[in-house]
């Protein structure tokens, strides 16, 4: 193992252990929350390894809704920008920085001299392929399940109380503020939360746990 890797790195990423040493001497840069990482038809400038933090990748619509595809985490890879490498085509989505994030950035020639390694290419495959797992899953959700159903699953897991607005949640499910509102308003009228400005507590889960395990609609 290099002496100059980044802390984690090759625990994180352990494929790259293999690589010779300038793959694995890679400088790590931390930037703040709400950081745009890159942006949807702009060229990819590598393939990102977070170390910590997370990244929200997420695709516009023309009247500028967003749909939020999926999150990295350290260990995880970003689907759009192996597939931008992969196919040498811009970025189909844009990616920003969720809380302050440390990642290094292997470019896209190292990444391609990469590709030539077989045990690099299959961990990057398998991480591909999770990640169409996650896509395949969520197109399934928008698809066939009704968005009570889907809101009161996003509500859950937070713990009691979740710190978020009306927006980041339609931006979460794909949908328009005000459809969110208008359910946040039911939920609330029904006794499962309790709305305050940019908090909602949580009054009953099992409620909330019946609605989003609700039948298709």
């Amino acid at each position: 193992m290099s002496q100059t890797a980044p802390p984690d790195l090759l625990t994180l990423y352990p494929a790259l252990a293999a690589l010779p040493a300038p793959v694995t001497q890679l400088t790590p840069m931390t930037v703040p929350a709400g950081t745009r990482l890159f942006r949807e038809n702009d060229p990819c400038q590598g393939f990102p390894l977070v170390l910590d933090g997370e990244v929200r990748v997420s695709r516009s619509a023309a009247n500028g809704r967003e749909l939020e595809l999926y999150r990295v985490s350290p260990g995880e890879m970003c689907l759009v920008s192996s597939a931008s490498l992969f196919a040498h085509q811009p970025m189909t989505a844009h990616g920003v920085t969720t809380s302050d994030t440390t990642l290094c950035l292997l470019a896209p020639p190292a990444f391609e001299a990469a590709l030539a390694d077989p045990d690099f290419r299959r961990y990057v495959l398998g991480l591909f392929a999770a990640r169409m797992a996650d896509l395949t899953a969520l197109i399934e959700a928008i698809a066939f399940q009704r968005l009570d159903s889907r809101l009161a699953s996003a509500l859950l897991g937070h713990g009691q109380q979740l710190r978020t607005t009306h927006q980041a949640l339609a931006d979460e499910l794909g949908t328009v503020r005000e459809i969110v509102t208008r359910l946040l308003h039911r939920f609330e009228r029904d006794g499962l939360v309790e709305l305050s400005r940019e908090s909602i507590t949580i009054r009953d889960s099992a409620g909330l746990r019946a609605i989003a395990a609700g039948p298709a609609g």
